[in-house]
């Protein structure tokens, strides 16, 4: 009988999770998220970027991740230069932002906050079904992302902690 409890409880958590997970991360802000760490890898102020450079190796129409490397440009996630020898790079004040301001930028914040089943009258005062149990869940999330920055990510790559096969 316990068994069956935690195994109920633990596909609950997974489901849980996984409908965080997809709630926060659009497809868009997956790309952006790795255009930014493959910026990260492999470029530098002497050494631009091009969108057709990056759009192959992260699979994704480069026409597509050029809107979103303009957004993240525009806000200052990443950096670029225009002209012959210009392209998309990261400086070090790029390499501070946080997992959550390329996210936001891409999503809006709004999105971040909004309730897990879409109602728009969700809140503190007004809560959904799932609002308590997912909310501390979701918040905990958007903090590990808010103190997470692109360098912390690209020194585990570097270390071997983790991997990005682009």
């Amino acid at each position: 009988m316990i068994k069956i409890i935690f195994k109920i409880i633990t596909s609950f958590l997974f489901f849980v999770l996984k409908f965080l997970y997809l709630m926060m991360f659009s497809n868009s802000s997956k790309y952006a998220i790795k255009a930014v760490l493959f910026l990260a890898l492999n470029s530098s102020k002497e050494n631009k970027v091009m969108v057709k450079d990056i759009a192959k190796p992260i699979n994704v129409p480069q026409a597509y991740i050029a809107k979103l490397l303009q957004d993240l440009a525009r806000e200052n996630i990443i950096s670029s230069e225009r002209g012959p020898k210009g392209g998309f790079y990261l400086n070090g004040e790029n390499r501070n932002q946080s997992i959550l301001s390329i996210i936001a930028v891409i999503n809006g914040e709004e999105k971040l906050r909004t309730c897990m089943l879409s109602l728009d009258k969700c809140n503190e005062d007004k809560l959904c079904p799932l609002h308590d149990m997912l909310s501390p869940s979701r918040d905990k999330i958007l903090k590990i992302l808010k103190n997470k920055t692109i360098k912390d990510l690209i020194v585990d790559v570097e270390l071997g902690n983790t991997f990005l096969p682009l």
